[in-house]
């Protein structure tokens, strides 16, 4: 289904590897009642941990089990793949992280003593049987070594097993292009969506009962090649939160809503200094309109991608396209 939504041009794959140099894997578990996975998003071809990344990170409203942030926002950068999963498998996924960075520190001759992981969470236990926490190691693994500029949607990796304003949420992405004079710079925004409450969803009249209140979680994932600082950058995660109120949500109380991101665009090393190019504050505007509208495609993408499904207890989980006539 074609969308149109906002004013900028999308870009080549209208996915968040527009972006150079990003890269997306998943690994998906089902079997038996396990019905989940893990999303990894690569930054950069480089060692992340020793090519840092300026990022930054947005919390919305807090109700999550993320790890990493609060040293991405003290130093401003990112040292590792940010990686995507359910909330009880957070603590395995981090533990798998260390190793893959361990080993790839290891083969370029890198001391590693200290490493942040970045991973983000939100809650499948309706379709997924989350105590038994199959996303391992392995997973991981296989999903770094899957990423690719070109990566599935909806109910795939970490979105396997989740579920958006009562219907089958997921894995969403798009991108938009942004002009400074002769230069085109690309924003994309991955999305983990599982929030939502049915009568809130303002694409298309669902019956009652889908989902009474709007709890869950998103999670948005934001690069960009334009040049920004982490303060900049942390501007640019709060409008994440437009595209989620253009298709209704009002942010519940049961619901985290948290946004990280960070900018490829390079910096160079003079001494004791780190030379940075940045954007001119007033010309903000188009980086976020750009991400208002790549996260409220996103959103839409991630369920338009999933088929529908049924939760653990046999309740139908129905897929947005069954409601769906059109988009305007």
């Amino acid at each position: 289904m074609t969308l149109s939504i906002g004013r900028l041009p999308h870009g080549e794959r209208n996915l968040i590897t527009d972006v150079p140099g990003v890269l997306v894997g998943h690994a998906t578990v089902d079997r038996d009642d396990c019905h989940t996975g893990v999303t990894v998003v690569l930054p950069s071809g480089s060692n992340p941990f020793v090519d840092k990344l300026t990022a930054a990170s947005f919390v919305l409203n807090g109700f999550g089990k993320t790890l990493g942030l609060v040293q991405v926002d003290e130093l401003g950068t990112l040292e590792t793949p940010i990686a995507l999963t359910n909330t009880l498998n957070v603590g395995k996924v981090y533990d798998a992280m260390v190793t893959y960075m361990l080993k790839r520190c290891a083969e370029d001759g890198v001391p590693l003593r200290s490493v942040n992981p970045v991973v983000c969470e939100c809650n499948d236990s309706r379709i997924n049987a989350i105590a038994r926490r199959p996303v391992r190691e392995a997973e991981v693994m296989a999903a770094i070594q899957n990423a690719s500029d070109t990566f599935a949607l909806g109910a795939v990796g970490a979105g396997r097993g989740m579920i958006c304003y009562g219907l089958k949420g997921g894995i969403g992405s798009s991108s938009r292009q942004m002009a400074f004079g002769d230069t085109v710079y690309t924003m994309g925004v991955l999305a983990l969506t599982n929030y939502g409450a049915s009568s809130d969803l303002r694409v298309a009249c669902l019956p009652e009962g889908l989902a009474a209140s709007d709890q869950g979680s998103i999670i948005l994932v934001v690069a960009t090649d334009l040049p920004l600082s982490s303060r900049q950058l942390k501007r640019v995660l709060r409008r994440t939160s437009v595209g989620m109120a253009r298709l209704g949500s009002y942010i519940g109380h049961g619901s985290g809503e948290i946004a990280v991101g960070f900018t490829t665009a390079p910096k160079q090393q003079d001494g004791d200094f780190c030379i940075q190019r940045v954007l001119r504050e007033e010309k903000m505007d188009l980086p976020f309109r750009a991400v208002g509208e790549c996260a409220e495609e996103a959103i839409l993408r991630s369920m338009l991608e999933a088929g529908p499904d049924r939760a653990l207890d046999g309740t139908p989980i129905p897929s947005l396209r069954e409601y769906l006539h059109s988009i305007r």
